[in-house]
C-alpha cells in the first residue's frame, strides 16, 4: 500500500516539485539563491529536503560566483536561483566569470507570467528578450512553459552540463509553470558517454613527441576540469617534459616537483623579460593540455600538439596545431600508454630545470617587493593544501606568477572575465565544497567592497572562510597606470574607505589587522585556528607594478 501511495504522489507534483526532485535526482545538494515572488514555487519544495541546502546571497551577483566557486573546487554541478530582469541582470558577473573559466553552472531564472512575457506591459522584472540577453555568456538557454516538460528539460541541460565545454546554462520558469500540477513519472539519471580519441592522431602526436628536441607541456584549466593531474604527471615523468601554467592551470602539477618550472608572465609577447616565456620560445614541440593559448602565443615554427573537449578551440589562435580531441585524463593515458610501446623512458633533468625553479621563486634579484615578501607571506602561512583565491589586485596579480601551488584545485583566478570583486563570494562557493579545507581570499579594498555584504552569508552559514583585504586606499593599478600614462595625473581612482574592522563586527566575523608580511603570515595561521569568518585588513602604500 505504501508504494502505490508514493507513486500517486508522484503523479501530482507542481512544476516547483518537479524541478526540485529532477535537481535532487542529479545530486545536486546546495543552490545558492535570493528568493522572489516568481520563484517562490521553486523554493518551497526543497523544505522537503533536508540534505538539500539553499544558501541565501544579499546580492544576485553572490550566487552565481558562489555557484561558480563550487563547481571548480567540487567537481560538481553549480546551482543558482534567482528571479527574472534584475535579477538574472545582477547575475550575470558570476555568469560571466563561469563562462570564461569554464564552469559547469546552472541558473534557475523565474519569469513574469508566461501570457504577459514579451508583450512590454510593465510587468514587475519585466525584460524583453531576456533570454537573448544571457545568450552570449551560456551554452545552452530554455524556458518551460509547461510544467510536464520540466523533467526532460532537466535531463537535457544536464547532459549538456556534463558533456563537451563545461559552460553555465541558463532555465527559466514563469510562476504559474511551477506552481500548476502535473504527472511526473520517475526521473533516471543519465550517463554521458566520453568522446572516442581517433588513434592515429595519437600515434602522429606520440612520434612527434618522441621526435622532438626540447619539448614543453602548457597546462591549462583543463586539467583540473578533467581531473588530468595524474596523468598529465605520469607522461611529463616518463618523458622528462617540463611543464608550464597558466594561471588557471596551477597547481596542475606540484610546483614542489622538478619539472614544474611555474606559470609565464601573463601580458608578454615574444620580446618578453620573464624568463620562463623566454625558455618557452626555444621549445620545438609544445604539448598544450586543456588550453586555447589565449597568452602564449607561439610563434609558427612552433609544433603544437593541443588537447582539449572543445573541437571549437583546437588549433583557434595556432595554425601549427594537431588536435587531440577528447578528455584531457584520456587523452593522455592513451598517449602514454602508446610513448611506452615506441620509447624507453628519458634520463632524469633535475639538475637542468634546478637553475630556472631557483630563478622563479629564490632568486632575489628577480623579486618585486613589498609584493614577493606578501606571497612568501600567504604560501607560508596557508597550508600546503589550503585552497587562494584572487581578486584583481596587485599583489593577487604577482600571485599568478610567484605564489607555488601544489594540489589541483587549490588557486583559483576570474580567468580572462576579470571579475573585480569575484574573489570574496567565489571563495564562499569554494568553502561550502571543501569544507575541511583552508580557503583564503586576496582582494583590493576597491575590489571587495562589491561584495562584502556576504560577510553576512559567511557568519549566517557557518562558511568559515579568511578574507584578506590589502587596503591602499585606491584602485591601485588604475592609478599607477594612469599616472605612468599621463605624467602623474590620474582621477577617480582615490577612495574612502569604511573602518574594516568595524565593518567585520557589525556582521559579526572577527576583524584582524597586519601592515607587514612577518605580521601577515603570523595573524594567517592564527585566523584558521579560530574556525571562523576572519577579514584581515593589510595597509599597504602605493605598490610598483607586478609585471
Amino acid at each position: 500500500m505504501k508504494n502505490k501511495k508514493d507513486k500517486k504522489k508522484l503523479r501530482n507534483l507542481t512544476g516547483g516539485q518537479t524541478l526540485i526532485r529532477c535537481l535532487y535526482k542529479e545530486g545536486v545538494r546546495v543552490i545558492f539563491g535570493l528568493p522572489g515572488i516568481q520563484i517562490y514555487h521553486a523554493i518551497i519544495p526543497i523544505l522537503k529536503y533536508p540534505n538539500l541546502k539553499f544558501i541565501t546571497t544579499r546580492h544576485e551577483q553572490a550566487t552565481t560566483y558562489m555557484a561558480d566557486g563550487y563547481a571548480r573546487a567540487g567537481g560538481k554541478i553549480g546551482v543558482a536561483m534567482v528571479v527574472p530582469g534584475p535579477g538574472l541582470q545582477n547575475a550575470s558577473a558570476g555568469i560571466t566569470n563561469a563562462y570564461a573559466a569554464s564552469s559547469p553552472v546552472l541558473i534557475v531564472s523565474g519569469q513574469i507570467n508566461k501570457d504577459k512575457i514579451s508583450k512590454d506591459k510593465g510587468i514587475l522584472h519585466e525584460i524583453n528578450d531576456q533570454m537573448d540577453i544571457i545568450k552570449p555568456i551560456t551554452k545552452w538557454q530554455a524556458r518551460i512553459i509547461n510544467a510536464k516538460k520540466i523533467p526532460d528539460t532537466i535531463k537535457k541541460t544536464f547532459v549538456k552540463l556534463r558533456s563537451g565545454r563545461p559552460r553555465p546554462i541558463e532555465i527559466e520558469i514563469p510562476p504559474e509553470t511551477l506552481s500548476a500540477f502535473s504527472s511526473f513519472k520517475n526521473y533516471k539519471k543519465i550517463k554521458v558517454p566520453l568522446i572516442s580519441i581517433k588513434k592515429k592522431s595519437l600515434r602522429k602526436a606520440a612520434s612527434i613527441i618522441i621526435n622532438a628536441k626540447n619539448p614543453v607541456i602548457w597546462a591549462g584549466g583543463g586539467i583540473h576540469i578533467s581531473g588530468a593531474s595524474k596523468e598529465l604527471l605520469a607522461l611529463a615523468k616518463y618523458m622528462q617534459i617540463p611543464v608550464l601554467t597558466t594561471p588557471e592551470g596551477k597547481g596542475s602539477i606540484s610546483d614542489k616537483h622538478y619539472l614544474s618550472l611555474g606559470t609565464p608572465h601573463g601580458r608578454s609577447t615574444g620580446n618578453s623579460k620573464d624568463a620562463l616565456r623566454d625558455f618557452f620560445y626555444t621549445c620545438d614541440v609544445v604539448l598544450a593540455v586543456g588550453t586555447r593559448f589565449v597568452s602564449a602565443e607561439p610563434k609558427l615554427s612552433q609544433k603544437v600538439i593541443q588537447i582539449d573537449v572543445d573541437p571549437k578551440e583546437i588549433g583557434r589562435n595556432h595554425k601549427n596545431t594537431l588536435g587531440l580531441l577528447g578528455d584531457c585524463s584520456q587523452v593522455l593515458k592513451k598517449l602514454l600508454k602508446i610513448i611506452k610501446t615506441k620509447t624507453k623512458p628519458k634520463k632524469n633533468k633535475e639538475i637542468i630545470f634546478s637553475k630556472m625553479r631557483f630563478d622563479r621563486y629564490e632568486n632575489p634579484d628577480n623579486r618585486i617587493e613589498p609584493l614577493a615578501s606578501y606571497v612568501k607571506a600567504l604560501r607560508n602561512g596557508i597550508p600546503n593544501d589550503g585552497i587562494l583565491v584572487t581578486d584583481m589586485t596587485t599583489v593577487a596579480y604577482y600571485t599568478r606568477m610567484h605564489y607555488q601551488t601544489y594540489f589541483p584545485r587549490s588557486y583559483f583566478t576570474s580567468s580572462y572575465s576579470g571579475n573585480l570583486g569575484s574573489a570574496f563570494p567565489t571563495s564562499l562557493g569554494i568553502k561550502v565544497a571543501k569544507p575541511n579545507k583552508t580557503v583564503v581570499s586576496i582582494s583590493g579594498d576597491g575590489g571587495f567592497l562589491f561584495n562584502s555584504q556576504e560577510l553576512a552569508t559567511a557568519v549566517q552559514f557557518k562558511i568559515n572562510v579568511i578574507a584578506i583585504v590589502f587596503n591602499d586606499g585606491s584602485y591601485g593599478n588604475v592609478k599607477r597606470d594612469m599616472k605612468e600614462m599621463f605624467n602623474g595625473k590620474f582621477i577617480g581612482s582615490e577612495l574612502k574607505n569604511p573602518n574594516f574592522m568595524k565593518l567585520a563586527d557589525s556582521y559579526g566575523a572577527i576583524g584582524m589587522k597586519a601592515d607587514n608580511p612577518k605580521k601577515l603570515e603570523k595573524i594567517i595561521k592564527k585566523a584558521i585556528s579560530l574556525n571562523k569568518t576572519v577579514l584581515i585588513e593589510v595597509k599597504i602604500g602605493n605598490t610598483p607594478s607586478p609585471f
